[in-house]
Parts: C-alpha cells; sequence; structure tokens
C-alpha cells in the first residue's frame, strides 16, 4: 500500500469516534454532542448543515449517496454546506482545493461522485495537481481555467476557513455531521446519522420559534 494511502486510511480510522454512540432517545452526549461554544452560521435565517468530510476518506465515499439523496429531500429552512478538511495533510489539502476548484469552474454537480469513484472505486491517485489536472481535463473540464482556480487565492482560503471550521468544531474524523453551529451529530451508522440529523434539525427549527 502507497504510504500516501495508508495515511488516509489512517485517519479516517477516527470516523469511528464520530459516529459511534448511539441511543433510542435522542439525548445529548448520545445521539449528539453540544458544540461549546457554540459556532454561528453564515445565515441565521436557515437551519445549516455541515458536513465535514475529504474525498480521500472511503467512509466519505460510502456516505455521499446517502447523503445525496438526503439533501435533495430538505425543506427550504434548512441548507448543507460540505466542508472539505485536510487534517493538516497535503495530499487532503490538494482533494479539498479539487472540490472548490470544481465548484468555481461549475463543474462540481457533475463531477462530485466521479472523483469518490476515481479515488475508491478505480484506485487512481489524484492527490498531486499534476493527476487532477489531467484527470479533470479526461472529463472534460476547461484545464486552463481549472488550473487557476485550482492555484486561485480564493481557493486556497476556502481550505484554509474549512481547517479553521474543523477545529472549532472539534472534528476528530470524517464523515462529521453538525446541525446550526450547535450540534455535532451522533449514531451507530449512516442511516442513524442521517436520522439524528432530522432530529436536530426539527430542535433547531423549534428554538428558532422560540418553543421550547
Amino acid at each position: 500500500m502507497q504510504p500516501a494511502r495508508r495515511a488516509l486510511l489512517g485517519v479516517t480510522v477516527a470516523f469511528a469516534l464520530t459516529i459511534s454512540i448511539s441511543s433510542l432517545a435522542q439525548t445529548a452526549g448520545k445521539d449528539y454532542t453540544l458544540i461549546s461554544p457554540a459556532q454561528p452560521t453564515d445565515d441565521p435565517a436557515k437551519i445549516e448543515v455541515l458536513e465535514f468530510f475529504s474525498y480521500g476518506c472511503p467512509h466519505c465515499s460510502d456516505f455521499h449517496p446517502l447523503i445525496s439523496s438526503w439533501a435533495a429531500k430538505l425543506p427550504g429552512d434548512v441548507v448543507l454546506k460540505r466542508v472539505p478538511i485536510t487534517f493538516g495533510r497535503a495530499a487532503w489539502a490538494n482533494i479539498a482545493k479539487l472540490y472548490y476548484a470544481l465548484e468555481a469552474t461549475g463543474d462540481l454537480a457533475r463531477l462530485d461522485g466521479d472523483v469518490f469513484k476515481a479515488i475508491h472505486n478505480d484506485r487512481l491517485s489524484l492527490f498531486e495537481e499534476k493527476a487532477i489536472v489531467e484527470w479533470v481535463a479526461r472529463k472534460g473540464v476547461d484545464q486552463k481555467k481549472f488550473t487557476e482556480a485550482f492555484n486561485s487565492f480564493g481557493v486556497m482560503s476556502k481550505v484554509k476557513r474549512g481547517d479553521q471550521l474543523a477545529q472549532a468544531y472539534k472534528i476528530q474524523g470524517v464523515p462529521a455531521m453538525a446541525v446550526d453551529g450547535k450540534y455535532l451529530v451522533g449514531g451507530s451508522g449512516f442511516n442513524e446519522v442521517l436520522a439524528n440529523t432530522d432530529k436536530l434539525v426539527a430542535k433547531a427549527r423549534s428554538e428558532k420559534s422560540g418553543k421550547k
């Protein structure tokens, strides 16, 4: 196994720490952990759900189809924001830049799932800029436009901001879900995580409306 891949897989072992706790009742410390201090969200009028992830994480790859289906059914007062993070690893920084560069070129929706498949199904090593640029070009992305975005200050700032958010939310492994800057979601598996996320969205909605 390549050293880079061993490192990537090693980090994702921490995933279990994020979603290993389950309970029949939704209880602080079991189905969710309170985020302290609570973090500001971009739009107080919306219930903000964050997904911390990395294209290099095999668990994130497995989770992607489920959260994509879940996101397609979100009500109008809920917004999902995906946050690729690096855990300080250069390889993961490059694939975080890949995410934001595809977003900048308008190709993210079309190629998002393909990136996971390329890394985890096709075993392509998309962790260096050259390999990334060659791959997106084969996928029909404007190579010049993509390269400019990939190396832009804006993309690098977003990657840095993602890591700052991960630190503020005390993210230990990915994928990880957080709701409205207040709750880090727990659960014993992907479906339970999404079910708990729905419950926490309802809780946040009730809090915003002033109900107990």
